[in-house]
């Protein structure tokens, strides 16, 4: 906005003692014609910024108006300082995401099968799943709002048996989870590194505070997940560990 000094106030531009001018400085020239007023500044009278801060929108705005506005029909009206490359890396993350669900959902049905019977550790990968997919739809929604093209890509067929000679099924299953959720933070960084490259706060403080943080208490609750089964053995103690992941999914889901 254009901030111009109007004639009732140049007396700004006098002494201290001007503080209170006679009328005819406010108002120069005044003229009553029956129930009209009319008022007319003097001449001379500055009309320079009061700050010297100069905000013309309007001209500001038609010297890119093309670009802001897009008139093309299969152009985003709402994409603002969204490059390629971001783009293009929100879209790779999807894939991502949707990849390690598709990896957590063939644990869950390992783990559900009646000759394996370990419901905790298969609710625990069907709610690892499914909040998976959760962070690629948001991904997917974050892409629409800056104004890009979700493009979805491949996904790998997973494995469908997990039994482990040494390690047995639930230390490996639990290793292998682990493992994905360190690679996905890795991605999640890189993703990051994309919009610092490319000046895109927006993207970049999307990143930290809806993923990082979250993906980090993951790789430290899996973590003690590993470390307590590597304890365990493949013996009776797997059973009793799978009970106490009942165990916390109903406290999980109660809450």
């Amino acid at each position: 906005m254009l901030l111009k000094a109007s004639p009732a106030l140049s007396i700004l531009n006098s002494g201290v003692g001007d503080l209170f001018p006679p009328s005819n400085v406010l108002f120069p020239s005044t003229t009553c014609r029956g129930s009209r007023l009319s008022v007319r500044a003097a001449k001379g009278t500055s009309t320079k910024s009061l700050t010297g801060v100069v905000f013309e929108p309007f001209e500001e705005v038609k010297k890119d108006m093309d670009l802001l506005v897009p008139t093309t029909p299969l152009t985003s009206l709402a994409r603002h300082k969204f490059s390629d490359e971001s783009e293009s890396a929100v879209n790779e993350q999807i894939n991502v995401e949707y990849n390690v669900s598709y990896i957590y959902h063939a644990l869950y049905a390992y783990f559900d099968r009646d000759n394996v019977g370990l419901k905790g550790f298969a609710n625990f990968f069907k709610d690892s799943s499914t909040e998976e997919r959760g962070h690629a739809e948001k991904f997917m929604e974050y892409q629409n709002k800056r104004g890009g093209r979700v493009k979805l890509q491949s996904i790998l067929m997973p494995f469908s048996e997990f039994d482990h000679e040494e390690k047995g099924d639930a230390l490996y299953a639990m290793e292998l989870a682990l493992s994905l959720e360190k690679l996905t933070n890795e991605k999640l960084l890189k993703l990051q590194s994309v919009g610092v490259k490319n000046n895109d706060v927006q993207l970049v403080d999307f990143v930290e505070s809806e993923f990082l943080g979250e993906q980090v208490e993951a790789i430290k609750k899996i973590s003690e997940y590993v470390a307590q089964l590597r304890r365990i053995g493949k013996g009776h103690g797997v059973w009793h560990f799978d009970q106490m992941l009942l165990d916390e999914q109903v406290l999980l889901h109660a809450g």
